[in-house]
């Protein structure tokens, strides 16, 4: 049946259709909208309360073409990010670095499974847990989102080396980002802006986050080691079994035919980078790493830069190989640092990206036209994940344009009015969840419905807190599903994998976190919770 299922644009241009259609049959409306500061100084903006009034429709026709465009630019900074890490990683490839790389971490990996102890628990499940520890615990602390793109292309290829698919890939590093999103023990992109438009103390309640940040995991990761596992046994078993060709033929562990150099480019790359990150210490020699409402105040870009210049040191006497996966693992600390430290985003990670690219070209001895076309080859084949991304964008244009978004969110909210508490709380979670598929975007969607639920909740007697958590879980899960998220399309896009075969796969296990979601918020109703 599956085999007949359209293709990615089909299915995304055919919900622009949709979105069309409904813009004839929904009121058109809008609520009044002001500006709120934040506790942490920021502002934005948000629903005046009972504010909303009917609009002129505005129905879509021909506009389903232009939302194309509308799409493009809403979101031109992930299509961006996409070319160009998905050119700067071509780069990495054509150099063979990351065939070597995961050839030496499998040799590494088969040694430990000698040990008995080991060989019980299984030395890729501790892998795979540790990695998915790592990228839920980004996403819950700093809400690492579109950041998981750029890593995608790095651990599909792992997966499929260690006997598994490029679902499996995907899971270790998108999934378990957005189990983590969705976890949020101190997010500032979805608990700090829904706390904020809730008039509740900055990351309060982090506790009861934490524990269910526990209890997502451990139901996530058990189904992403079963489905692993399931595979490993058969790999033809994989949705993606044909697809992944693709990966094994180019990125495979084969890499026992690898050349193993130091070209004196190599050295003359080391001390380009070595000067640039001497130059990037003196200018940012202190840096405030925040962590929810704590900030960490050390040297943290001089120490990652001496860091760097003595492994690379090493690792150029070993090979040009191990210099440019060295240049890969200390980008990766720095976007660390950036994120954490800088507040940055998709345009500075993706120059960061750019840099490693061009380092590790020179690194190879390839000239620059040679440095350009591996690049363009590279944008090239990540292209189509590119342009989805904006077609998806066409959704929420048609929807935006078409003065529906408002008037469908207030109908959802007048549903709440009567209920008791645990109705009252199911349907808030509903909302969240359903809002979550025409505006993925957790900071517009929190600061859209809480200045409408927080005085709700009041109303009912719900704690606002548990309206928060509500709000989270709502926003969290669904950004797994939901093809009007650019980034889950571009993170599909990276892995080659189409969305009606993620959707088959997914789509069980999004009930099942739907369904743990709600059951973790009623114990809020009935327990006495710090924060809430």
């Amino acid at each position: 049946m599956f085999k007949k299922v359209p293709h990615t644009y089909v299915i995304v241009f055919s919900i622009i259709i949709i979105a069309a259609i409904l813009t004839w049959i929904v009121p058109a409306g809008q609520f009044e909208r002001t500006t709120k500061a934040l506790a942490d100084g920021s502002s934005t903006t948000v629903i005046v309360e009972n504010s909303y009034h009917e609009v002129d429709a505005s129905p879509q026709t021909w506009q389903i073409f232009t939302s194309i465009f509308d799409g493009f630019k809403k979101q031109a900074g992930i299509i961006a990010f996409i070319l160009l890490v998905g050119g700067s990683f071509w780069i990495l490839n054509e150099s063979r670095a990351l065939a070597a790389g995961i050839n030496s971490f499998l040799r590494f990996s088969r040694k430990l499974e000698k040990r008995k102890f080991l060989q019980k628990i299984g030395v890729n499940n501790i892998i795979m847990v540790l990695i998915m520890t790592l990228f839920s615990a980004f996403g819950a602390i700093f809400g690492m989102s579109e950041e998981t793109i750029a890593f995608v292309i790095i651990f599909v290829p792992l997966a499929i080396s260690m006997g598994y698919d490029s679902i499996t890939g995907l899971c270790m590093v998108y999934v378990a980002a957005h189990l983590g999103f969705a976890g949020a023990i101190f997010n500032p992109f979805t608990i700090g802006i829904a706390q904020g438009m809730s008039d509740l103390p900055l990351f309060s309640g982090w506790e009861y986050r934490f524990v269910c940040w526990l209890v997502i995991n451990a139901v996530g990761f058990a189904f992403i080691l079963w489905y692993a596992s399931r595979i490993k046994k058969n790999p033809q078993k994989s949705l993606t079994y044909s697809i992944d060709e693709y990966w094994r033929k180019n990125n495979s562990s084969h890499a026992d035919d690898i050349e193993y150099y130091t070209p004196k480019s190599a050295w003359a790359s080391y001390i380009i980078v070595s000067i640039a990150v001497i130059l990037f210490s003196v200018f940012y020699p202190i840096s405030s790493l925040k962590v929810g409402n704590a900030e960490f105040e050390f040297a943290a870009i001089p120490i990652v830069s001496g860091l760097f210049i003595i492994t690379s040191f090493f690792m150029l006497r070993k090979s040009v190989h191990f210099y440019i996966i060295n240049l890969l693992l200390f980008t990766v600390l720095y976007l660390i640092v950036g994120v954490m430290g800088y507040g940055w985003y998709v345009e500075e990670i993706g120059g960061l990206f750019l840099a490693m690219g061009i380092a590790a070209g020179i690194a190879m001895d390839r000239s620059a036209n040679d440095i350009v076309k591996m690049f363009l080859d590279g944008a090239k084949d990540i292209f189509s994940a590119a342009f989805v991304v904006g077609l998806a964008g066409g959704i929420i244009a048609i929807l935006t344009n078409g003065n529906i978004i408002d008037t469908i969110m207030n109908s959802l909210s007048n549903g709440m009015q009567d209920t008791g508490k645990e109705a009252s709380l199911s349907i808030m979670y509903g909302i969240q969840t359903f809002l979550n598929i025409i505006i993925p975007s957790g900071s517009a969607k929190a600061a859209l419905t809480m200045p409408i639920m927080a005085p709700f909740s009041d109303l009912v007697e719900i704690s606002r807190q548990t309206t928060v958590l509500a709000f989270q879980f709502g926003d969290g899960f669904t950004n797994m599903i939901t093809p009007t998220s650019g980034v889950l399309i571009g993170a599909l896009g990276m892995a080659k994998i189409p969305y009606n075969l993620w959707f088959k796969f997914i789509w069980k296990f999004m009930l099942v976190l739907i369904a743990l979601g709600f059951l973790l918020c009623l114990p809020t109703l009935y327990m006495t919770l710090n924060g809430f």
